[in-house]
């Protein structure tokens, strides 16, 4: 049986919105170790379900989408989100 990890995503580094952090994701947990290519070198594996991410708009409905077909899950929480008030004039102390 796939084992499923649902969580929220999180806020892209690069950017400063917020876009698509309200989705859920939906990832499987590798079935077989990676392994390297012995011409290239690259890693990989036969497991096809590393390609798979669902997005789904609230963890419940993920958590319905595990439970309909099967699947073990685990729900990881929402980091909490720390709020950095600072003022430009800090900048000048």
């Amino acid at each position: 049986m796939p084992t499923a990890r649902i969580f929220q995503r999180p806020k892209n580094a690069m950017q400063s919105g917020k876009a698509r952090t309200h989705t859920w994701a939906l990832e499987f947990e590798p079935a077989e170790p990676k392994q390297p290519d012995p011409l290239t070198g690259w890693a990989g594996s036969g497991d096809t379900r590393e390609q798979v991410r669902l997005s789904f708009p609230s963890a419940e409905a993920a958590i319905a989408y595990c439970e309909t077909q099967g699947f073990d899950y685990e729900l990881i929480p929402a980091p909490e989100r720390k709020l950095k008030l600072q003022a430009y004039a800090d900048n000048f102390r």
